[in-house]
């Protein structure tokens, strides 16, 4: 190289290099003792909820009166991906979905501009409408969540105490906020009796008119004095039940206390909208979100002093349990790749010695640590935690940093043995390798740009395995060409010279040498035959990972957490879905290995992973999350469920029972959208679906997503005799909610809390499945009953609504069981193809679940690699400067998958979004290789030898160096093999460095030959 040869300062500066050497420790183990650490990477989840409530509407009309205003404000907001919304009956949940390329800096601002127009809109929705409201929290992940039971003492009580507790928890450093989660809204319930009322002669809106007057909190005006000023206070505050029981009500000339015609309780929501339970107890929730960017383990130290203190202060009967503790995942991730990391370490420094010699390998087992304390360094400098992502990637780097260091001491080496003395050697390794191992590395590092910035939610994910391979590489090209060279003069001894030695002696002295020389003579030869071969392996390999290769997204975690989902038909209570949950507790309370569950009824489960998405509140919806003492025990309560669920323990529910996923957030495996305008087309389209679906012995439970129609009691009333009765349809509405639910009338102040006063009609209760009789009154107050007002029939409405960017559909889902969810998609797509081409038009079937985000994915990486490419051959092209070059070193890149498709193959590992990473990567490593070897070509050209000879020759002398680093890079690739979230990967990189290396020593020579058409003899 041109550039200062860095290898003779560092040898000739020797004090300064050691200063900087010894500095590189010390640095390297404060910036490894300090850095953050993490379960996942922290990233951010571009979406958020618009929710509207309009009680007593139908879907139908939340749709065309609600959702549709709002979809068409949503639309033009910038950076917008995609808006799925719900509508079911009284409510919409709209889930808006931002570009996953979407700045972060940007969020902030794209969240406000969604605020800014739900408000201007509000005022032009129907009456009644509730919101629209916002929740841009809905991306939060919890770090702990924290469960506070005590058994027989009232919830109102405990969610007092639940508040205190959440007030302590965001004082503490690094807590971004903390929210109660299953509190149950507060009522204070006024039953009137109608008998008393009646006799009485007292009418429900009196008492209505009486309580508000006693309760609403109004300026009584003011004296100014030569003093102070004062003002008059007035007592009218009925937060205490006693005191609303004593409201004068006027009856004539008499006066009656609402105590004496009414009962007056304090208690909750009837029914209630959501339940929480921990270990079968009604419990109250405490989730904590720790601030971006905090050390999760010394985050997670202070929580657990807090639990301490906290549980010394609980009253008596009252107890606090951690449910979810992510600093516990972090620390088992964390030890356990740090395991793994000191055995890929030990393994790479054994093939050092066994292959180089004690000094030698030394002198890589040295150069090692240090090129990976000055990465944490940099990872410190670029805010870049230990997390699953970046110990994977360290250990990656762990197999590729080591091929500068072994090249640099290997060409030293050669050097000596050929006479040359160690400084003279030292600096000869930089002219001869510094500029091959520089572009070299710069290939390797760009053949993983593609994930460092592709714009994707998977992308955010794991694009620190570029910057942290980044750092690591370039920093071991540094460590290669100044502390390698310098090590190497001062420990490296000169080996005793003979008299007729010659400088080629080294390779042609060896028996392995010679076989070797004669087998790439061979391929030279037979150069067509060789290229043949290849390519045709190359071919068979593309169409083995297109074929019998197994696909999948993202693989399942290892954590111990099982999901339970149970789902009723659509409309069902919350009480009769509360019931079979109850059920669900006492078959997990008798099974052994479950460290703590927590039953949430009525909607999801808080988000306290990443890739488990909150379900929107539903009545008939319930999630349990079982926290299992280990993988081990997980899958044996998983099996055991899924024995009771088959048996029909629970026939009345769809039980959906899985274990957590790595990776961005995908609802089902499988599912397919069918979209159109009409409902009941979308019905009969979707249960050929279904048909088709059921046919395929992989999918498990094959569903509609909406399908069936709820009954509901209409009331057909003729208008005009309606008004000749004294009545209106809305004083209708009223009296009947008056009889059932309550009317809320006012709120009464109570601590920090409002509390909504209902106020309800006492009644007989009707037999149970039959409508309940009613006696209206009208403005005369005169009694008519509910079914001279007209006929209540039976009628059916749509349960649930779907649609996704404006347009509705219905979605056909299942599970998958022995096979690849994208294996199965693809499958089922092409046995859908009748059934597409049948379609009526305006209509059309669209793929989604797990292959609808790997392609997203793979679309994110795609948009990247014309940039990869280019960056790639401008490397080659400056280390090679001629075109024949460039192509040859090219060629090469591919050549990985002939052994990553083998390896998978043999193992019956999926390939995944992790595995291309690896396939990417390693089409870096392999021209790495071709670079290195193609510069000894030239090298060999400059000495003097024939092309013929040269081309042989480099192979032979480039062997060891590459065969070594190979080797190394594939011993330490093998503690990822049974990890499951790199597995794929590892294997991956072990078949494509192991066959691929082994196939351009020979495959190179060859095609090189029959480039520059050498002679055959």
């Amino acid at each position: 190289m041109s550039f200062p040869n860095l290898s003779a300062i560092a040898v000739r500066e020797r004090s300064v290099t050691l200063y900087f050497l010894v500095l590189s420790i010390f640095v390297g183990v404060y910036a490894f003792a300090t850095l953050g650490r993490a379960e996942d990477p922290s990233i951010t989840l571009q979406m958020l909820v618009v929710s509207a409530v309009w009680p007593g509407a139908t879907p139908a009309e939340i749709e065309q009166q609600v959702v549709h205003p709002i979809e068409k404000n949503i639309q033009k907001v910038e950076y917008l991906d995609e808006i799925k919304t719900t509508v079911k009956a009284g409510r919409a949940d709209i889930q808006v979905q931002f570009h996953s390329y979407t700045p972060q800096e940007k969020m902030p601002e794209l969240q406000f501009q969604v605020r800014k127009r739900m408000l201007d809109l509000s005022s032009h929705l129907p009456e009644g409408v509730i919101g629209p409201i916002v929740n841009d929290d809905f991306s939060d992940v919890y770090f702990s969540l924290f469960s506070l039971s005590a058994p027989g003492l009232p919830m109102r009580k405990l969610t007092r105490y639940a508040e205190r507790l959440r007030d302590e928890l965001q004082l503490i450093s690094g807590a971004r906020k903390a929210d109660l989660i299953g509190e149950r809204e507060e009522r204070v319930y006024v039953d009137l009796n109608n008998v008393v009322m009646t006799n009485s002669g007292i009418t429900s809106q009196a008492v209505f008119d009486a309580i508000r007057a006693y309760n609403t909190l109004i300026p009584a005006g003011q004296i100014d004095t030569t003093g102070p000023r004062l003002r008059f206070r007035l007592d009218a505050d009925l937060s205490d039940p006693r005191r609303l029981a004593q409201v004068p009500i006027r009856t004539g000339e008499h006066i009656i206390r609402l105590g004496d015609i009414a009962a007056i309780t304090q208690g909750y929501e009837e029914p209630p909208s959501y339940l929480a339970r921990v270990n079968g107890e009604d419990a109250m929730l405490v989730g904590v979100v720790m601030n971006k960017g905090e050390n999760g383990l010394v985050f997670g130290e202070r929580l657990d002093a807090f639990l301490r203190k906290t549980r010394a202060e609980l009253p008596l009967g009252m107890e606090l349990v951690q449910i979810t503790n992510q600093a516990d995942a972090i620390k088992a991730a964390v030890n356990l790749f740090q395991v793994k990391f000191l055995v890929a370490v030990i393994v790479v420094m054994g093939i050092g010695f066994l292959a180089l010699g004690l000094r030698a390998g030394l002198i890589v087992g040295v150069a090692v640590p240090i090129t990976l304390g000055l990465t944490f360094v940099a990872m410190k400098a670029a805010d870049v935690n230990l997390d699953r992502i970046t110990l994977g990637a360290l250990i990656i780097a762990l197999g590729l940093l080591v091929d500068d260091a072994i090249i640099a001491i290997e060409m030293m080496l050669v050097k000596l043995e050929e006479g040359w003395s160690k400084v003279s050697a030292a600096t000869h390794a930089w002219n001869a390798t510094a500029s091959p191992m520089l572009f070299g590395t710069l290939v390797t590092m760009f053949g993983f740009v593609p994930i460092g910035f592709a714009k994707s939610g998977v992308g955010e994910y794991a694009g620190n395995i570029f910057w942290v391979l980044a750092f690591s590489l370039i920093i071991s090209w540094l460590v290669a060409v100044t502390f390698t060279p310098y090590l190497g003069v001062k420990f490296l001894r000169a080996p005793k010279q003979k008299a007729d030695n010659h400088m080629d002696d080294h390779y042609k002295s060896s028996q392995v040498y010679e076989h070797l020389r004669a087998l790439i003579t061979w391929c030279v030869r037979h150069r067509r035959t060789v290229v043949f071969i290849t390519f045709a392996m190359l071919v068979l390999g593309i169409a083995g990972m297109a074929g019998p290769v197994e696909k999948q997204f993202f693989p399942g975690s290892d954590r111990p957490e099982i999901l339970i989902d149970v789902n009723l038909p659509p409309g069902t209570s919350i009480i009769t879905t509360d019931a079979t949950v109850k059920r669900l507790e006492e078959l997990l309370d008798s099974m052994g290995g479950i460290e703590n569950y927590a039953s949430y009824v009525g909607g999801g489960a808080p988000r306290f992973f990443i890739s488990v998405n909150p379900e929107h509140p539903d009545s008939s919806f319930a999630k349990i999350i079982v926290t299992a003492t280990g993988p081990v025990e997980r899958d044996r309560i998983i099996g055991a469920l899924e024995q009771h669920v088959a048996n029909g323990a629970f026939a009345e529910a769809r039980i959906r029972i899985r274990r957590l996923l790595f990776g961005p957030p995908v609802d089902w495996p499988v599912s397919f959208r069918i979209v159109g305008p009409d409902p009941a087309t979308l019905r009969k389209v979707a249960h050929q679906v279904r048909e088709v679906m059921s046919q395929n012995p992989h999918v498990v439970n094959p569903h509609l997503e909406w399908d069936q129609r709820v009954p509901t009691l209409k009331l057909e009333m003729d208008e005009q005799r309606l008004r000749l009765m004294g009545l209106t349809p809305n004083s209708v509405a009223q009296q009947i909610q008056y009889r059932q639910e309550g009317v809320p009338i006012t709120e009464v102040r109570q601590d920090i809390r409002t509390v909504d006063v209902y106020v309800r009609g006492q009644g007989a209760k009707p037999a149970q499945n039959e409508p309940p009789i009613y006696e209206l009154r009208n403005e005369e107050g005169q009694k008519i009953p509910l079914a001279h007002l007209g006929e209540v029939k039976l009628a059916y409405e749509d349960a649930m609504i779907r649609r996704h960017n404006r347009e509705l559909f219905l979605a056909v889902r299942g599970e998958v069981k022995h096979a690849q969810p994208q294996d199965v998609t693809k499958a089922l797509w092409a046995d859908l193809e009748s059934i597409r081409v049948a379609l009526p038009d305006g209509y059309r079937i669209d793929i989604a679940g797990s292959l609808e985000r790997s392609q997203e994915a793979e679309d994110s990486i795609n948009k990247v690699f014309p940039l990869m490419i280019a960056l790639m051959v401008t490397c080659v092209m400056l280390q090679m400067r001629s075109f024949t070059g460039v192509l040859i070193v090219l060629a090469t890149a591919p050549l990985g998958v002939i052994g990553a498709v083998l390896a998978l193959l043999v193992f019956k590992q999926p390939f995944g979004f992790v595995a291309l990473l690896g396939l990417i990567g390693l089409a870096g490593i392999l021209m790495r290789n071709t670079l290195i070897l193609t510069q000894q070509v030239s090298d060999n050209l400059n000495d003097g030898m024939l092309l013929s000879d040269a081309v042989v020759e480099a192979a032979v002398r480039r062997a060891r160096p590459v065969v070594l680093t190979a080797l190394a890079a594939a011993l330490a690739f093998i503690p990822l093999t049974t990890d499951i979230f790199w597995g794929p990967m590892a294997y991956v990189l072990i078949g494509g460095v192991v066959v691929g290396t082994a196939i351009t020593l020979l495959f190179v020579p060859a095609l090189y030959a029959l480039a520059f058409r050498l002679d055959s003899r």
